[in-house]
């Protein structure tokens, strides 16, 4: 590898559905210190807009309102980022949302919403880019997935499902795209109390993920952004189809 530094991301064109707050953000601010130019996208537009107002003193960023699960919205949001970048070098996947019910509960409004968020529109969003990065015959796609692929996580099965996917798609696209350049991989989060589990979570289900958790704590969002960093970078050039757990020893803890 020929590369004076393979962690910077100097002059990259970085797009991060879902990085209007929590882990999207943090990784938007991240790729800016480490010198890419990114165009983050979400839902909300006063979310939005006070997010690249609080991550322009951190680089160079522009948003862009867009809803990932409507196929219009989101190819309106890529040529968006096209039209100002010329090309996409890195896609981050941070769009999902959570609904917590007994299994038996779930209605089929609950499953549309769950699983086209998490599941569906990251495959969408995957493709959408996909063809263009194909095209250039380079590209670095960040899926961000869940201890909930590795798991069976109870009141949580819709979400489950849809991380589960995220997992699957990581490794079917990174297996199918990696002989035209493209490399695909995802991040597994441990807990972080971000905005979309702070409030979800009682506070029987946070002492029960610190007693399962070996480093005894949350995790802070700035030590999961190495992880997107170096995914995106030349240091990971022969990395795809590979879900990093970042999750203070979770996933690997027996009794």
């Amino acid at each position: 590898m020929d590369h004076p530094n393979p962690f910077n991301l100097q002059d990259r064109n970085a797009l991060v559905i879902g990085g209007s707050s929590g882990i999207g953000k943090a990784i938007a601010q991240a790729y800016l210190r480490a010198g890419a130019r990114v165009l983050i996208a979400g839902r909300n537009a006063d979310k939005l807009g006070a997010a690249v107002a609080e991550l322009t003193a951190s680089g160079r960023v522009s948003g862009h309102a867009a809803d990932a699960n409507d196929e219009a919205s989101l190819r309106a949001l890529v040529d968006a980022t096209l039209a100002q970048f010329g090309h996409i070098d890195v896609l981050v996947n941070c769009q999902g949302i959570t609904v917590l019910k007994p299994a038996e509960d779930f209605s089929r409004a609950d499953w549309d919403s769950v699983v086209d968020t998490d599941l569906k529109s990251v495959f969408f969003a995957c493709t959408e880019v996909g063809r263009h990065m194909l095209a250039r015959g380079s590209g670095a796609i960040i899926n961000i997935a869940s201890l909930a692929s590795h798991r069976g996580w109870p009141r949580s099965a819709l979400y489950a499902i849809a991380k589960a996917g995220v997992y699957s798609l990581t490794q079917t696209l990174g297996a199918e795209w990696a002989a035209r350049g493209v490399r695909v991989n995802a991040i597994s989060p441990g807990f972080f109390m971000t905005e979309l589990n702070r409030d979800k979570m009682s506070p029987e289900r946070k002492a029960l993920a610190l007693a399962r958790t070996p480093a005894g704590r949350f995790g802070d969002v700035d030590e999961l952004t190495g992880a997107a960093i170096y995914l995106a970078s030349p240091a990971a050039g022969f990395v795809t189809g590979q879900t990093i757990a970042v999750d203070g020893g979770f996933l690997a803890t027996g009794l």
